[in-house]
């Protein structure tokens, strides 16, 4: 069987699993977020935080809540780290530096899960566990409370309540994430992921079966289970420094193409429950072709790029092989590399600074359209909503009409909130990027010059605004500067957004529905999604043109 094919099998797996699970679990997770009972353990959960799940909070109320949760989560993890030395279980690794240890919490609170440290030189078990795992589940469930309470507002009218943040948190974890990873962490173990809490191991290295007389360490730890929840929260951070490319957390291609789907299975699902909360699944289907039509048009864009090269060494390897997994082949790691930069997961199963120049351009562009197709779990649905509130307002531009969009007007106050939304992410890319370039002390972390040197911190704040976390490998991040600045990045890139969202969230919740008329433009059609699709690209994508020309296009075409 040639690569490709065997590429193209694969994406057709995983095409038919994510749509045998779309359906029970969109219409599941809506049934959670709208139910009005609690269970036993989500009731100890509030008496042990003394909230109150049946308060309904309006915007500002639930913002304070998203905040000050990640503020303290941010301080536990950075103090969890600085004090890791003299805890149990520590493995004899020395406390986290105040920078890295900034650095890490700000990454894991923010679902990017940036890492500029080797994960298995740096931090114990309990650190691991009782920390980073910790923030996967929690932070990804803050990401889909901040999405549903959107689409409560344009479910919602003549009221600014958009639900109980306490509530939605406990939910997402207790209901959603943590059954998911149960089972998840079984399949992964069962088929060769590693699963203890064992010490340091010294073994033996061998060529060929036969041994070299050298040795090297390697951790134990409770890897499958983390390595779940990293792809399903869509977090990233990988137990060990090669991520999902060890063969401890990624045994074979079967688990390859499983975490691949656990990464996009929420994001794509919520569309469901978007169209469920709305009263009209059309339109939620609208908004997964919008996702769908995307994601596979980037998966065929990095096939031809990683397929296509010419030479000698493609021509022998089938394609760009260098930095790819040889279990898991240009097909396979081209849909990893692909669904890990248009979601906020940024684990990585290859490196992409290996991947041919336009190839690596792919992975960017993927994060810079600010990771929405299908995104990450809750902020791929929030964005997408902005970008379809964009989309209709240009749409109502070209007419000469007030734009509407699923029955609520979007005013003055609306479309600010969504320009501001759409703008925050790329001045934070461009003006760390610049003043990064600008500095002689951030050009010393670079290890190539020219474009590639300059993709290499490009790629590095796209990252982390974007809350992705991948890497583009060949930088030196674990420096004072790059340690602060993206950790900056990370923080603002996460939650300034989510004051936009929520507080557009309270303005559509406050309007009253206007019924559809003869002139009222159809956002459940072929028409819209493909609207949509040219808003994205144009408005997003052409803000970073001049910098992508800078660095990955000159590099492919030269």
């Amino acid at each position: 069987m040639s690569p490709f094919l065997a590429g193209v099998l694969q994406l057709l797996a995983l095409i038919a699993a994510l749509a045998l699970a779309y359906r029970p679990l969109g219409d599941y997770m809506a049934k959670v977020y709208g139910s009005t009972k609690h269970l036993r353990v989500e009731k100890w959960i509030y008496k042990a935080v003394g909230a109150n799940p049946a308060v309904e909070m309006r915007w500002p109320a639930y913002l304070r809540g998203v905040l000050a949760f990640s503020a303290v989560s941010v301080l536990f993890l950075y103090l969890l780290q600085r004090v890791q030395g003299s805890l149990p279980g520590s493995l004899g690794f020395a406390s986290i530096d105040p920078d890295q240890a900034f650095s890490t919490a700000a990454s894991f609170v923010s679902n990017t899960n940036w890492q500029s440290y080797y994960g298995e030189q740096a931090m114990g078990h309990v650190v691991q566990t009782g920390g980073l795992a910790v923030q996967n589940f929690v932070s990804a469930a803050v990401g889909m409370a901040v999405a549903v309470a959107l689409v409560r507002g344009f479910a919602r009218s003549r009221t600014g309540e958009l639900g109980n943040f306490w509530a939605d948190l406990v939910r997402g974890v207790v209901r959603i994430l943590l059954p998911i990873s149960v089972v998840g962490a079984i399949v992964l173990v069962a088929c060769g992921a590693i699963q203890n809490f064992s010490g340091i191991h010294e073994v033996g290295q061998f060529l060929n079966g036969h041994s070299t007389g050298g040795t090297q360490q390697w951790n134990g730890g409770a890897v499958a289970s983390q390595e779940v929840i990293k792809e399903l929260g869509t977090n990233g951070g990988g137990y060990f420094n090669a991520n999902s490319a060890h063969p401890f957390e990624n045994p074979n291609a079967f688990t390859n193409l499983f975490e691949i789907f656990l990464i996009l299975l929420i994001p794509f699902s919520l569309t469901r429950t978007f169209g469920r909360m709305v009263g009209s699944v059309r339109q939620g289907y609208a908004i997964l072709a919008t996702m769908a039509t995307i994601w596979v048009g980037f998966v065929l864009l990095m096939w031809a790029a990683e397929f296509g090269g010419h030479g000698p060494a493609f021509e022998m390897a089938g394609g760009a092989m260098e930095g790819k997994e040889t279990r898991f082949g240009i097909g396979a790691s081209s849909i990893f590399a692909v669904s890990t930069t248009l979601t906020s997961t940024g684990a990585v199963d290859s490196f992409h600074s290996s991947f041919t120049g336009l190839g690596g351009g792919i992975t960017m562009l993927g994060m810079m359209l600010g990771e929405i197709a299908p995104g990450g779990v809750g902020s791929g649905l929030y964005g997408m909503l902005v970008m379809a509130m964009i989309a209709v307002f240009i749409a109502g531009l070209m007419v000469g009409r007030t734009p509407e969009y699923l029955g609520k007007k979007i005013s003055t106050r609306e479309i600010k909130l969504a320009a501001c939304y759409i703008l925050v992410t790329p001045a934070l890319v461009l003006c760390f990027t610049a003043a990064a370039m600008a500095l002689p002390i951030p050009r010393a972390s670079m290890l190539n010059s020219g474009a590639h040197g300059f993709s290499e911190i490009l790629y590095a704040y796209t990252s982390g605004a974007n809350n992705n976390g991948s890497a583009f490998a060949g930088l030196n991040a674990d420096t004072q500067w790059f340690n602060t600045t993206i950790g900056l990045a990370m923080l603002l890139g996460r939650f300034l957004p989510m004051v936009f969202v929520l507080a557009l969230a309270g303005s559509l919740a406050q309007q009253t529905p206007i019924p559809a008329t003869a002139g009222t433009l159809r956002t459940d059609k072929p028409l819209f999604t493909g609207l949509l699709v040219g808003t994205i690209l144009i408005v997003t994508g052409l803000t970073y043109f001049p910098a992508l020309a800078l660095g990955p296009l000159a590099e492919g075409l030269s």
